[in-house]
């Protein structure tokens, strides 16, 4: 009798793995076809499958969490492999770059220093700090730089109107921001809290321009760090579009507001996973850029004027999901972000409008983050 029952039992023994596999197979439905933007948007031979990166570009303009990408541009070795823009929006529209202008003015920072015009480890020429007795004669522009300066400061406060950066670029410090940002009082030892700052980087670009010239003429202080700016960065990498602000008093205002293309944002990117070279002419020194994409000792996640992919000291969050610890990036208000992925060969700009706080910036950094993912890491040299 047993003999008989076993064909019976054997498909009843199946059944569940039958089960299984229908329902695995009704659960992965195939993907959406591409819409004719996402696929127009990546080059023929990008280096990868195509559709995948169309698909996780297209992720950035399509998904609710991710909008509004306004630009988005992934350049692998130098070479743009994709570009896509919102309705309104082409290569030849002028970004406001927010808290990336902060990694400009790091550069002339940088620039300035190799020139011999400024000191890394020495007290900043700040004539109001200057008195006999003020405790911030002691600060230093590698303090400044890495953000840990110990000048009193709020950044994104609530309300808005009392936070300092708002209050110097738009209330009553908006003629002169740098006097605005100079007068505030340490809340800590110089060089032993790190606090972000945007009244920081006016300062560095009040001490770029006192190193270029004497005088305080408004229209001089503009020419002077224009120029400078133009000559030593901007036109060397092609960066024509570029458009920096100053303030009524001839400041540049180097932590927020400087304009240009998707594109030479882009190159500045490059300029930087580069090391600072631009088709083989060293523009600043290779140590100047590996200080800044280097933890400073008050915040492992910030270099100088750059965020890095490392734990951040107040949270403890890392920027960049499931990409390496070599990876960094500029950083604006809205999310504006140029990420730059060394051990990939990749360059990410991303540029549009997502309201700041309550991680509303989390799905916008992962999904450019799993851009990079898509490249392979590249051979050591």
């Amino acid at each position: 009798m047993r003999v008989h029952r076993l064909p019976l039992i054997l498909p009843l023994l199946a059944l569940p793995a039958l089960i299984g596999c229908s329902v695995k197979q009704q659960a992965e439905p195939p993907p959406p076809p591409l819409g004719e933007a996402a696929l127009a948007a990546v080059v023929e031979k990008p280096g990868i499958a195509r559709e995948k990166l169309a698909r996780a570009v297209d992720a950035l303009f399509s998904g609710e969490e991710t909008s509004e990408t306004r630009a988005l541009l992934v350049l692998r070795d130098g070479r743009i492999v994709a570009e896509r823009y919102a309705p309104g929006y082409h290569e030849n529209t002028s970004f406001v770059s927010w808290s990336m202008a902060k990694t400009v003015t790091g550069v002339m920072i940088g620039m300035l220093v190799a020139d011999g015009r400024l000191r890394l480890d020495e007290s900043v020429p700040i004539p109001a700090w200057q008195r006999p007795g003020d405790p911030r004669g002691e600060i230093t522009l590698r303090q400044l730089l890495q953000m840990r300066s110990g000048l009193r400061h709020t950044e994104a406060g609530d309300p808005p109107y009392e936070s300092d950066e708002v209050r110097m670029l738009f209330l009553d410090g908006r003629d002169d921001m740098a006097a605005y940002a100079e007068a505030q009082p340490l809340e800590a030892e110089p060089g032993r809290k790190w606090e972000y700052s945007s009244a920081t980087t006016v300062i560095l670009a009040d001490l770029a321009a006192r190193a270029l010239t004497s005088s305080t003429d408004p229209a001089e202080r503009r020419r002077v760090v224009g120029d400078y700016l133009r000559t030593r960065i901007f036109d060397p990498l092609g960066m024509k579009s570029m458009v920096p602000e100053f303030d009524t008093a001839g400041t540049l205002i180097g932590g927020s507001l400087i304009h240009g293309t998707a594109r030479d944002w882009g190159r500045f990117g490059e300029f930087l996973r580069n090391k600072g070279a631009v088709k083989g002419i060293q523009l600043v020194p290779t140590a100047w850029i590996a200080f800044m994409t280097s933890p400073n000792p008050r915040n492992p996640g910030y270099g100088a004027q750059t965020w890095l992919n490392r734990p951040q000291a107040d949270d403890g969050r890392i920027e960049w999901p499931g990409l390496p610890a070599s990876a960094f990036s500029m950083n604006g208000h809205l999310a504006q972000y140029v990420l730059v992925v060394p051990d990939h060969g990749v360059t990410i700009v991303r540029l549009g409008k997502t309201q700041d706080g309550e991680g509303r910036h989390v799905p916008v950094r992962t999904a450019i983050a799993r851009i990079a993912q898509l490249f392979p890491k590249e051979p050591a040299t």
